[in-house]
């Protein structure tokens, strides 16, 4: 039976599809070819009282695993010299993640990266709103409807819970209680995005291999913003004939490049409001500081 020795728990919108992308390029590490399978948190959950949002069900269906056999599917072919690893962000915010991930791989390496919770919650309503999943016309709307969207089943993945989902300090508590702390690398969002290489080389050293490897990391994945043109972002990201032509004739490397291009002339980067930031600061302050105490760093900025 193949299962993980490392895991990529969150959080979503931390740069973790980037993330999943620079562990693969790695010789030693064999990532699961499916990004989200959310096994661990949705195994035993009670499926019918939640995935009850927009697209929720679908996006279940169509990304998920649930199921233990279809699980060990995903690293049938992974190499025995190498480490094997997975990234589903939902495994920071399931409350059932850890006691499932402690059940089947008790010794695994868990991988978390963390970014200021307003920010993230931001760049989550950003997103979803891009992929056209997102019906409230503004943030402050989201964030209003968030309680009943709860209480009604939505979620909790696709992650329409913006709010609750930024109270690290409380998540990360469940898997100190159950795993030794040299288990856990805690990052954060910020380095990633000043030097991404020595945040890989760092996660590099904790799984234990080759840590003088350099990934590319010239590529930002599932970057934020809002399109200019809709129609546009929707044929560079949706499956449709011209996508299609494209992808057959033009190689990989230039493909890329120039997806990166007219993403940058089509996408204006939404700026969150100073109010709305402040406010929300305020509800996560005693979580921050609780935060601090858990991985000993100092998280004074994520206040301002």
């Amino acid at each position: 039976m193949s299962l993980p020795d490392f895991l990529v728990i969150g959080a979503a919108k931390s740069g973790t599809v980037s993330l999943y992308n620079y562990l693969k390029q790695h010789p030693q590490i064999f990532m699961s070819p499916t990004n989200e399978t959310n096994f661990f948190a949705l195994e035993t959950m009670e499926m019918a009282a939640h995935f009850q949002g927009p697209h929720d069900r679908e996006a279940v269906k169509d990304v998920c695993v649930t199921t233990l056999a279809d699980y060990e599917r995903l690293f049938a072919e992974a190499p025995k010299q190498q480490r094997i690893g997975e990234a589903s962000p939902l495994y920071l915010y399931s409350a059932l993640a850890p006691g499932r991930i402690k059940h089947y791989i008790p010794h695994a390496r868990l991988i978390v990266m963390l970014r200021q919770p307003a920010e993230r919650a931001f760049s989550n309503y950003q997103h979803y709103r891009r992929v056209g999943f997102e019906p409230a016309q503004t943030f402050q709307e989201a964030l209003k409807a968030e309680p009943e969207r709860i209480a009604a089943g939505w979620g909790p993945w696709p992650f329409w819970h913006y709010v609750q989902m930024g109270f690290y300090a409380e998540q990360l508590a469940r898997y100190f209680a159950l795993f030794e702390r040299q288990q856990i690398l805690v990052c954060l969002y910020d380095d990633f995005q000043a030097d991404s290489v020595q945040v890989m080389k760092k996660m590099y050293r904790f799984l234990g291999v080759q840590a003088d490897f350099v990934p590319n990391t010239a590529v930002r994945h599932n970057m934020g913003g809002q399109p200019r043109q809709q129609w546009l972002f929707a044929m560079m990201t949706r499956p449709n004939w011209a996508k299609s032509l494209f992808n057959a004739f033009i190689p990989g490397v230039w493909r890329q490049r120039l997806r990166d291009t007219i993403h940058a002339r089509n996408v204006v980067k939404a700026v969150l409001e100073t109010e709305v930031r402040l406010a929300l600061n305020e509800v996560y302050r005693q979580d921050i500081a609780r935060l601090e105490g858990l991985i000993g760093r100092d998280l004074g900025h994520w206040l301002v």
